[in-house]
């Protein structure tokens, strides 16, 4: 069980306004002044604090939002992106050069997936997929030309929690870096503690927590987020995924109420899938006795957050899922949408929408069948009436 307090690491934090307001000011520019032409020169090499160039390097708003997210997962730096995929595709190609090769976990958002899969062999980058939650599997999948080491702490959409501490100490024991995507579990997990080297998170999820903005971040050494800004050969300053200072300030913002939210989020999520999973439905959740994982997660949580806020439901067939999603959106369970996090429930069914990227017999083998509906519960005051209303939808389904 990790001892480290984010939420308080977020609590403490004290961002003035550039006339005491208590947010920080936005600065509405794409570039900034100089008194002097030799400092202008002087930031062209080097970072220098308080001193601004241009946005897509850095501009004051991304600074103020990427401190706390350090601060978040505990990490010396980090450095705000645009979307959650800028985040991976710019941790990725900082590392690694044609000829190297990734060892990731089967089981990842289809976005990535794609990325890896598709995109990445015609750079010349092998990536090999395994289950990570075999550690032996990983040990014999990394080569001397491995570089990464890739995971989700609790992996889109099955579910699986990863064993971060067994995944850092071959990272560790072979030379290279182990990232992980958190993006399902903030605060519950802080991978940095438990030995990752870099996490990354898609902010337009629970972080943020209002689905109105795209955002992602990239939290690590001091060094490594240095070397992404670098003007030069940096992945983040040459390819341009910086976010708007507007919806920096507003995840901010809703950063000061992650912890509450995620309490809620988990709560409801523990009360609903224990008692679907007692109606006799199969659930897959990290709360459930059930679960593979499930005192693995407790062995590596931040205590005091829950399990997380979303489960899997299997209906057995595409057409049942549908019927099911559809009937508890026109009975105001949430929202038939992809995506996840929100303060409403939302639900999709993965295997044809946000893993459609993954080959059909892939996503059998891993279990991830059409009949699953990904369900992100959101921040319902009562959740035996949510229960309830899931529950005669259920009944209708044919």
């Amino acid at each position: 069980m990790s001892n480290y307090f984010p939420a308080d690491q977020i609590q403490d934090l004290q961002y003035f306004g550039e006339f005491g307001g208590v947010n920080p000011s936005i600065s509405d520019s794409s570039t900034f002044t100089f008194l002097k032409a030799g400092k202008m020169e002087e930031l062209f090499e080097k970072e220098i604090e308080g001193c601004y160039l241009y946005s897509r390097h850095w501009n004051p708003m991304n600074k103020y939002l990427s401190n706390a997210l350090a601060k978040l997962e505990g990490t010396e730096s980090a450095s705000v992106t645009a979307s959650g995929m800028a985040a991976i595709t710019n941790v990725i190609l900082q590392l690694c050069s044609s000829g190297d090769e990734i060892v990731t976990s089967r089981t990842i958002y289809g976005g990535t997936y794609a990325f890896f899969k598709n995109f990445l062999p015609r750079l010349g980058i092998k990536v090999v997929f395994v289950d990570s939650t075999n550690i032996q599997k990983v040990r014999e999948a990394v080569t001397k030309n491995t570089k990464v080491i890739y995971c989700e702490s609790v992996s889109n959409p099955m579910l699986e929690v990863a064993d971060l501490e067994s995944l850092s100490k071959v990272s560790k024991e072979f030379g290279c870096k182990l990232v992980v995507d958190n993006t399902f579990s903030p605060l519950i997990i802080s991978p940095s503690k438990l030995g990752a080297d870099i996490v990354v998170h898609s902010l337009t999820k629970f972080i943020n927590g209002m689905s109105d903005c795209v955002a992602g971040v990239i939290c690590g050494s001091k060094q490594f987020i240095d070397s992404l800004s670098d003007v030069n050969s940096g992945a983040s300053m040459l390819l341009g995924p910086v976010l708007d200072s507007y919806r920096s300030a507003g995840i901010l913002k809703n950063i000061r109420t992650l912890h509450v939210r995620m309490k809620q989020h988990s709560e409801n999520a523990m009360y609903i899938s224990e008692k679907l999973s007692k109606d006799g439905l199969r659930v897959i959740y990290p709360g459930l006795k059930s679960h593979p994982q499930h005192i693995l997660m407790q062995k590596s949580w931040n205590e005091g957050f829950g399990f997380g806020g979303l489960f899997v439901l299997d209906m057995q067939t595409k057409e049942k899922a549908n019927m099911l999603m559809e009937l508890m959106q026109n009975n105001n369970v949430g929202y038939l949408a992809v995506s996840l996090g929100n303060y409403k429930t939302l639900f999709s069914a993965p295997g044809g929408s946000t893993s459609s990227e993954i080959p059909e017999d892939e996503r059998k083998a891993i279990g991830l069948t059409d009949g699953l509906v990904r369900i992100s519960i959101g921040l319902d005051n009562n959740p035996e009436r949510t229960y309830q209303t899931i529950k005669k939808c259920l009944a209708m389904v044919k």
